[in-house]
């Protein structure tokens, strides 16, 4: 059995009821699917130096008006209107807070040659701020921005050492070993335990950020925006070209302004036709590289329901890890208890079981994993296990110069196929690639469903990235942010304990 189709691309809805497919054309003609109440504004606090603060500023007064599109023969290039005439809200050029951090606090802490307590430390300098305003004052912000120096990104990664003349001397502390090993056996001393906090986290800004604002009570939602992003031609290289390569003003402007709306509580589009009654699961593992167990691994589960809403579940930590590489696989009852934990939030949000769920994965779910997720959903819904591979081997051409249509799908059987994801769009009238677009591998590995069906709704979860106001992704947002969620989760020590939360808390 090998059969060429087509999956048409799915249609989004926005305000008004209004259905058109693409997300930037749907908000620039009918405005976002909610809509705030007249006269209210976001509530925006910014964090930032003197200069990113600034910038911020420049790039907020900037957004507020028409910014023109990229001069580009491409229709997938869009001009901004202006945040108040694509969403329908107010972008205040005053914030609801703002709070200066210097470059001296910065590169005390940034600068130590022990990366873990050289993040730990920048991070301070961002998190502390922000929580303690969340802990004593009374106007709530929606979303922080957080603008970094480029030394902050540059620095605040993983295996990027910082040059000897820039070198500062850490603090007397205990080694990463000894840390881990205080985790299984604590010490009785309080200076040892503070001395061994900078080794559960990751040595990763971005993430180390997020993760330690979703702990204790106040959790914050972010958004980390680069300097070099919103100001680029401030920074230039002795050519007069900027240092790093960024996206023109209007694209910027659509990106960050459409994550800045959905993280403040607001949908900016939904799938126009969908099926109800369904959740969508997306597994994430991840290796706990700050556990004494190498095979030690983080399992979360990422639920998305048929209006597009997300939450992000964390499960058991525990030896998940195979003897394949990158391959995981949960045991029997941390299996049931995952999944049972998202089918009985979807029941709490909509008063009954879902009838269908899909289980999407990169790898094969083994027997006794199964086993735990058919346990956990009552008899009257049925689960299905889908994986899903992005692969290179199987290319498709088509006569002429464009390549496959995004929507073409080969079904080699009843239960597995290739759907390309990525391809020629007529209504852009372009692709917006430059290398012969590969295809995603779908296969039912468990369960029972239909396979064109299966691929309709990967086509449709496609549509979904609130991170960026593009046409469509190359992976259903239950796959799309698995690894970046997955290093959130285990950015902390391996018994940090996270709720369920919205996904806008970790993209």
């Amino acid at each position: 059995m090998k059969t060429l189709d087509y999956i048409g691309e799915p249609s989004l809805s926005f305000g008004r009821g209004q259905v058109l497919q693409s997300a930037k054309d749907g908000l620039y003609l009918f405005g976002p699917l909610q809509t705030a109440k007249a006269g209210v504004q976001l509530r925006i606090g910014v964090i930032g130096t003197t200069e990113g603060l600034a910038r911020f500023d420049r790039w907020v007064g900037q957004i507020r008006t028409y910014i023109p599109a990229l001069e580009s023969p491409s229709p997938q290039h869009r001009p901004f209107p202006g945040f108040e005439a694509t969403f329908g809200i107010d972008w205040p050029l005053t914030p609801t807070t703002k709070i200066v951090v210097t470059d001296a606090q910065i590169d005390a802490a940034l600068y130590i040659s022990d990366r873990h307590q050289a993040v730990y430390g920048t991070v301070d300098v961002f998190a502390g701020p922000i929580r303690r305003y969340m802990s004593t004052e009374e106007e709530p912000v929606d979303v922080w921005m957080v603008v970094i120096p480029e030394r902050v990104h540059k620095f605040g990664r993983p295996q990027i050492p910082v040059s000897k003349d820039q070198r500062l001397d850490p603090a007397p502390n205990i080694d990463k070993k000894l840390a881990k090993t205080l985790l299984s056996s604590p010490s009785l001393f309080d200076e040892d335990r503070i001395a061994a906090t900078p080794y559960y986290y990751e040595v990763n800004f971005h993430n180390q950020l997020k993760a330690r604002l979703l702990e204790g009570p106040h959790r914050a939602v972010v958004q980390i925006i680069r300097e070099t992003t919103i100001a680029p031609s401030d920074f230039l290289n002795p050519n007069g070209v900027p240092i790093r390569k960024v996206q023109d003003p209007a694209t910027v402007a659509w990106n960050l302004c459409t994550t800045a709306y959905f993280k403040s509580g607001f949908r900016p589009w939904k799938l126009a036709a969908v099926r109800p009654n369904v959740c969508y699961i997306g597994l994430v593992f991840k290796q706990v590289d700050q556990s004494k167990d190498e095979d030690a691994a983080c399992c979360g589960a990422q639920m998305f329901l048929d209006s597009g809403d997300g939450m992000v579940f964390r499960g058991a930590v525990g030896a998940w890890r195979t003897g394949r590489k990158g391959e995981y696989h949960l045991k029997a009852d941390s299996a049931k208890e995952l999944i049972k934990t998202v089918v009985d939030a979807y029941r709490d949000l909509h008063g009954a079981y879902p009838n269908e769920v899909f289980v999407h994965g990169k790898t094969r779910f083994n027997k006794e994993e199964w086993g735990g997720f058919c346990e956990a959903v009552p008899e009257t819904t049925s689960i299905v296990g889908v994986r899903i591979r992005s692969i290179a081997e199987v290319k498709l051409y088509r006569a002429g110069t464009h390549p496959v249509l995004r929507g073409t799908a080969l079904l080699t059987s009843q239960k597995s196929g290739y759907l390309w994801t990525r391809g020629y769009v007529p209504y852009l009238k372009t692709y917006a690639g430059r290398e012969v677009p590969s295809a995603l591998k779908i296969d039912i590995v468990q369960g029972e469903a239909d396979l064109r069906r299966v691929m309709e709704d990967v086509m449709s979860l496609t549509k979904l990235n609130f991170n960026a106001c593009i046409y469509g992704d190359g992976q259903p947002v239950t796959l799309r942010f698995a690894d970046a969620v997955g290093e959130i989760l285990t950015a902390g020590p391996p018994d940090m304990q996270q709720p369920p939360l919205p996904f806008k808390h970790y993209i």
